[in-house]
């Protein structure tokens, strides 16, 4: 009986008429082979020993910008209806620390989420290349989470531990693609890098083992993506917001067993990953932390803004604030639009930040035209220079109706090779050309400690007496020496 059905099953190749090396055989890969696999053994695996110096003082100017852009980011409107909806729409829960709103607390998912919302509701925070906002999706939810801890707070070096890996996971993923190199079209990337980089930060603090901040992170892939239609608009600071909370709600999802796909970051042909995201997403594994890796912020400084706009607009400001200077040079002391013929533009093609005559102050921020025509009547670009009131000035206006665009080959929408050209044509002829290639402030020629104290300065001034503004200084000048972030966390209170 035994031999007759030897005989009568035969292979399926066999039954189909095909070779047996026609047919393809999947293997399953083995789980700690993945990409994926890769990045939770390095969330899992890193110390704050393999921090270098350099990397240390670097994202210690990062900690001290973004809490700046936060605290100033807090007396914005769209931060107050944030702030309203947490406090109206849920139960309250007095954990995490708000920015500039003493003695106001929520939930730390609540927490990181307005806290993020603040950081980038004035588009002030900090630019990495490829192109995200790397430390307002991470800093809120590593706060959020050390006010969580009841009993023993995080050290300062595990702190900034924490906020490195964030760090690095956003910037290794983006690397990862062509198109993420260039000023965004689809996805806002603070939204989905920054998402994984506030998992990855979480789940290191909370000590994860490698599987779970593997989880973590395909956790926070399902939480994912914004689109840029939403710029220049009060939701942009939303994706900002959802960033940090949903990071941190994968990382405590994955904490409690919560699991995912195993192989979220590998590019698994039918079935769409993180590659969703990007669409010539070339994953690579992660090496191991202690195989001499090196921290991307290692190799690259960080892009500080010095003011609150739209990463490109400082391009186009640095130009036009030449042309200004040598306009004032031939006339009376000031500019006025009665001088002017003409104003071209000649910068990156980039839809949502062409805007001739943009209605609102979030759309100005997003405005090559508005911040040209700023710099060039004021000789500069600041905080003031989005109120409701500049917005409407006549001679704003006048401007903006003399400026044309062009878009030239040699300028690409990318925020490593782009370059700004502001050209004047005057009434009487003369015609008056500016142009930069690296403004100060990009991480090619980076803010110095004075300048970036002073943009701190005056960002946390608008919240906290002058005594608060400098303690905030030292503490997170000497954060990495902490035997824990307490005395970060009350200065913050």
């Amino acid at each position: 009986m035994i031999s007759t059905l030897q005989k009568t099953i035969r292979p399926v190749w066999a039954v189909r008429g095909l070779h047996k090396s026609a047919v393809e055989v999947l293997k399953r890969p083995d789980p700690e082979d993945t990409v994926t696999a890769s990045y939770g053994r390095f969330i899992s695996e890193v110390k704050p020993q393999h921090l270098s110096s350099l990397v240390l003082h670097r994202s210690k100017r990062m900690v001290l910008d973004s809490i700046g852009v936060g605290l100033i980011g807090s007396t914005t409107d769209v931060f107050e209806l944030a702030l309203q909806h947490c406090q109206h729409m849920y139960a309250p829960d007095d954990i995490s620390s708000v920015y500039g709103r003493r003695g106001s607390r929520l939930s730390p998912t609540l927490a990181a989420f307005v806290n993020g919302v603040a950081t980038h509701s004035m588009d002030f925070d900090d630019t990495w290349h490829p192109a995200t906002h790397p430390s307002g999706a991470v800093l809120p939810a590593v706060l959020a989470l050390s006010d969580m801890m009841p009993n023993s707070k995080p050290s300062g070096s595990d702190f900034l531990l924490a906020f490195n890996v964030g760090i690095e996971i956003q910037g290794r993923l983006m690397r990862f693609s062509h198109e993420a190199h260039n000023i965004p079209k689809r996805f806002h990337p603070p939204s989905v890098v920054g998402t994984m980089g506030s998992a990855a930060a979480c789940a290191r603090l909370l000590s994860l083992d490698h599987s779970q901040c593997s989880h973590a992170l395909a956790i926070a892939a399902s939480l994912s993506g914004a689109p840029m239609a939403n710029a220049a608009t009060q939701s942009k600071p939303l994706h900002i917001g959802n960033a940090s909370r949903l990071g941190l709600e994968a990382a405590l999802l994955a904490s409690r067993g919560l699991k995912a796909s195993p192989l979220v970051l590998d590019a698994v042909a039918g079935v769409a990953g993180f590659d969703a995201f990007y669409e010539d997403y070339v994953p690579e594994p992660l090496e191991s932390p202690n195989d001499g890796h090196v921290f991307l912020l290692e190799e690259q400084d960080m892009g500080f803004k010095r003011f609150p706009a739209h990463l490109g607009m400082h391009w186009v400001a640095d130009a036009a604030a030449s042309v200004h200077t040598l306009l004032v040079g031939l006339g009376p002391g000031t500019v006025s639009p009665s001088q002017v013929q003409d104003i071209l533009l000649r910068v990156p093609k980039s839809k949502y930040i062409n805007r001739p005559f943009p209605e609102s102050e979030h759309e100005a921020r997003h405005s090559f035209q508005f911040n040209a025509c700023s710099a060039l009547l004021d000789g500069e670009v600041t905080v003031q220079s989005f109120t409701p009131a500049a917005l409407r000035r006549p001679d704003i206006l006048a401007l903006l109706s003399r400026v044309r665009v062009e878009h030239p080959h040699d300028n690409p929408a990318n925020f490593n090779s782009m370059y700004g050209e502001v050209q004047v044509t005057l009434v009487e002829g003369h015609i008056l050309k500016g142009r930069c290639d690296t403004f100060y402030g990009h991480w090619r020629n980076p803010l110095t400690n004075e300048s970036l104290r002073k943009k701190f300065r005056n960002n946390a001034g608008a919240v906290l007496r002058s005594e608060q503004v400098e303690g905030l200084i030292d503490v997170v000048g000497g954060l990495d020496t902490l035997g824990d972030c307490r005395d970060l966390l009350s200065q913050l209170q």
